[in-house]
């Protein structure tokens, strides 16, 4: 995978290059190349290398988790509350 990434980021670096320089000899193609440069390495650079960065680690330590049991409660009183508040209507 280590590899792959390289090879394509060679391949983003060598159209982004090749794009301006084609560009700065006034033929309209150069834009092409630049921008399919920037979108491989957008679309499919980027994703590549986050999706190997992050592989065989351990995210849990990162993300937010909510106490169910506190979530249980307070979900029990907020029915008790709508219960009562039924009734005062009533």
């Amino acid at each position: 995978m280590k590899y792959i990434i390289r090879i394509i980021l060679a391949i983003v670096l060598g159209l982004i290059g090749i794009g301006f320089y084609i560009k700065q000899t006034d033929i309209p193609e150069g834009r092409f190349y630049v921008g399919l440069g920037v979108v491989t390495l957008a679309f499919i650079l980027m994703p590549l290398f986050i999706y190997h960065s992050y592989k065989d680690k351990d995210l849990t330590k990162y993300t937010y988790i909510v106490n169910p049991e506190k979530e249980d409660e307070e979900e029990k009183e907020d029915k008790n509350e709508d219960v009562k508040e039924k009734k005062e209507e009533e």
